[in-house]
């Protein structure tokens, strides 16, 4: 494999599905299944508005990217960022096609209001590094805006978040490698998991689908 092939990154985005429910992103990642529920469908809209690929916007010391392609060789994914802010600054980094210095700030826009998991956190996180090796800068703050209460909610990136998002993606390849999908571990979670009817956690933990149709037949 040559270096730097991408064939066998995974989706950026796919962290945040992980960080909520392995099982989940093994269904949707390795498995192929998918079912939309009003969360998704809600979520695709809010990011509709966001995603305006190539789109660059000046305003006053801010230039505003949308859908920007981001990538990292360090953790082997790839993905998009909703919006990247390019703030003026003298510590910053130089653009190609413009004057001065600026400070990336990755923005990723999320349905609802902050969550009590940290699933959107490392997501955006593992956005902050992405940027940091493609642009060899540091980013030490970053913002998820929540549509349902109409603002950002300011991260602060770590040190000890980014080590959770670099063994987060270990993990992640180890199971893609291997198409091993985990076992059910029914929570709160479930009832607002998009997956519910196809993942089956009562069914499943109760009895396996092998028996259940032996028993059926």
């Amino acid at each position: 494999m040559k270096e730097n092939d991408e064939s066998d990154y995974l989706m950026l985005s796919g962290i945040q599905h992980f960080r909520f429910c392995q099982r989940q992103w093994a269904l949707i990642h390795i498995e192929q299944q998918w079912e939309e529920n009003v969360r998704t469908i809600e979520g695709q809209y809010i990011h509709e508005k966001a995603d305006r690929p190539f789109v660059r916007e000046k305003r006053g010391n801010k230039l505003i990217v949308r859908a920007m392609p981001v990538r990292s060789h360090e953790l082997k994914t790839s993905g998009i960022c909703d919006v990247v802010e390019f703030i003026s600054d003298e510590n910053g980094i130089e653009l190609h096609g413009e004057l001065g210095r600026y400070q990336p700030i990755p923005i990723e826009y999320k349905r609802g209001k902050p969550k009590k998991g940290q699933e959107d956190i490392v997501q955006l996180v593992a956005q902050a590094m992405c940027l940091e090796e493609m642009l060899l800068c540091e980013i030490n703050v970053a913002y998820l805006f929540y549509d349902e209460i109409k603002r950002r909610v300011e991260i602060e990136i770590t040190e000890s978040m980014r080590d959770e998002v670099s063994k987060i993606f270990k993990q992640m390849h180890h199971y893609y490698k291997n198409q091993f999908t985990p076992k059910v571990k029914m929570g709160k979670h479930c009832q607002s998991c998009s997956l519910l009817n196809l993942c089956l956690p009562v069914l499943e933990q109760t009895i396996s689908v092998r028996r259940y149709m032996e028993r059926y037949l």
